[in-house]
């Protein structure tokens, strides 16, 4: 078989089906985990083009390999636009993950053993933040943070007092999994006090701070890392902002400190993304996933569901289920059968254990993608509690997938693959340059 003629269904019908399923799966359930999104199709361009062919380790104009004069302008225009979205003094585009963007900063300003000020997971923090087995937590020594126990928001006082205690050398603002604003200029003025370095994680919230529906942690910061996707609505992978006295350092613990060559085609994921995260429309997305949240969490508050922080500010809401006699994992999985996806998510000093949890994480980025607007909120939260009050049994959880399903084609995932699959339309393209 010519492996450069042929659609993927002819080439690889196990995995192309694969990819139709999910893709169908997609376009069918309710996408609620906040962590995910929708990419716009032109990121799906510049993801599935033949700059995924070019290796291009090192930064433009100092590559190792040659052929590289036009990857290498692709990389200098996403760093360009990362700047000016965000009004950074320096940008490196290169890290796979947010994880890794994390760790970049780490290794340019910490030694191991170093003292690390930062949100504790259990109470809305990140795995990198310095779990005891992520790599943060294994080579750093780790000072947790948290939240106040009666109003479930940070409580900066006790962050200040930490870190005038411990004297941490790095402290970390960003959550993974907390509703409300973060101050990060009272991070700012606390880590000066304390003479430590700065480092905001907005992975969450970086499409918010695009789009001006939250404050951003750039003026404020030293480093601010955040992933691509999320709110973003680019690619899977992540940037690093700096102030210019650190560039030197991030990017030589970039390349070759941690990674080698660069996805190419994911850096010009990133760049269409930063270019549309500029544009008027892209404000009124970000302000959307903020009034659908509240929204959400208003018709669940309804519904007798405790918010956990009292509401939500941003693009996420924790629901606390212990009324409810529900844990997050049976809710996570009675809401799948009926083509809602979440998460089961810690709240606050939750006595389940990790795996189980008392609450599920909420996140209307993907809806919003789809063009759903405040009143669809609504349904979702009605169809949510019926699934759950009926513990996915009986005619009720048929009708409630069923409803499910018809709001979510009622607004179509990719409008431009409704007349055909996208990737069999590329190879098709792809043939007829070859003479196929």
């Amino acid at each position: 078989m010519d492996i450069m003629k042929g659609s993927m269904g002819d080439i690889d019908p196990e995995i192309d089906s694969l990819i139709q399923s999910e893709l169908q799966r997609q376009k069918s359930q309710l996408e609620l985990i906040a962590s995910e999104n929708f990419v716009p199709y032109y990121v799906l361009q510049a993801q599935g083009s033949v700059l995924t062919n070019k290796y291009a380790e090192g930064y433009p104009h100092r590559k190792y390999y040659g052929g590289c004069e036009f990857v290498e302008s692709v990389e200098e225009i996403a760093a360009r636009r990362a700047c000016d979205l965000f009004g950074a003094e320096h940008a490196n585009v290169q890290p796979h993950s947010g994880t890794q963007a994390n760790m970049g900063v780490f290794f340019s300003v910490l030694e191991p053993g170093d003292p690390i000020l930062s949100m504790d997971l259990a109470q809305g923090g990140h795995l990198s933040h310095g779990h005891p087995i992520n790599f943060s937590g294994r080579l750093f020594r780790i000072v947790p943070y948290g939240v106040d126990r009666d109003t479930e928001t940070i409580d900066y006082d006790e962050v200040e007092r930490l870190a005038l205690e411990n004297r941490p050398k790095l402290i970390i603002a960003g959550a993974s999994a907390y509703p409300r604003l973060i101050d990060f200029r009272r991070f700012a003025e606390i880590a000066s006090k304390a003479g430590a370095i700065l480092l905001s994680d907005m992975a969450h919230i970086a499409g918010l701070v695009a789009g001006g529906a939250h404050p951003s942690p750039v003026p404020h910061s030293d480093f601010v890392t955040t992933t691509t996707h999320k709110t973003l609505r680019g690619p899977r992978g992540a940037l690093i902002l700096c102030r210019e006295k650190y560039a030197a350092a991030l990017d030589k613990n970039v390349f070759p400190g941690m990674q080698g060559g660069p996805f190419m085609q994911v850096i010009a994921g990133k760049a269409t993304c930063f270019k549309m995260a500029m544009q008027p429309e892209f404000t009124q997305y970000a302000r959307q996933i903020v009034k659908n949240a509240r929204a959400l969490g208003e018709a669940m508050a309804e519904r007798g569901y405790r918010l956990v922080a009292g509401g939500t500010d941003n693009h996420m809401i924790l629901l606390d289920l212990r009324s409810k006699g529900l844990t997050g994992k049976e809710a996570t999985e009675i809401l799948g059968e009926a083509g809602i996806t979440v998460n089961k998510n810690m709240i606050p000093f939750d006595p389940e254990k990790p795996m189980v949890t008392s609450g599920i994480r909420l996140g209307t980025p993907a809806l919003t993608s789809r063009g759903m607007m405040e009143k669809e909120m609504f349904l979702v939260a009605d169809a949510i509690d019926r699934a759950l009050a009926c513990r996915g049994k009986g005619t009720v959880m048929a009708e409630v997938a069923s409803e499910v399903r018809e709001l979510a084609e009622s607004f179509p995932l990719y409008p431009e693959l409704e007349k055909g699959y996208f990737f069999q339309e590329h190879f098709s393209r792809s043939n007829s340059l070859q003479g196929g």
